[in-house]
């Protein structure tokens, strides 16, 4: 019962997903930025989607930390350091299917409050 309930779970994330990808698309000027959160630790990374090309990322688990919302500030901050370092400061925010609350919504408003736009 518990297994079918979590792959019921997946498949609506990646319903979401698809759905959403569907309709963004980042550039080398704007790049799409998107999130993995798994139950320890949490990881985003901007990509150019025309070349196929990872511009930056910050991953959550080398920096020693977890994925609750003060420690994903931490990565937000990582992050908007090395795109602002490539002189990029509008993106596009891909979710990854996953619902705008809590740990994604923190990661979201801590990129805002380094100066990323979106």
């Amino acid at each position: 019962m518990r297994e079918t309930l979590q792959r019921k779970k997946n498949q609506l994330r990646i319903k979401r997903k698809r759905r959403v990808r569907g309709k963004i698309r980042g550039t080398e000027t704007l790049p799409r930025v998107t999130v993995f959160k798994s139950n320890r630790h949490f990881y985003a990374q901007a990509i150019d989607d025309d070349k196929s090309h990872t511009i930056a990322y910050a991953d959550g688990s080398k920096m020693g930390l977890r994925a609750n919302k003060e420690d994903v500030k931490k990565v937000a901050a990582a992050l908007a350091e090395q795109l602002k370092a490539k002189g990029i400061e509008t993106i596009v925010f891909d979710r990854n299917g996953y619902l705008y609350h809590g740990v994604v919504a923190s990661f979201a408003d801590a990129l805002r409050e380094n100066g990323i736009k979106f």
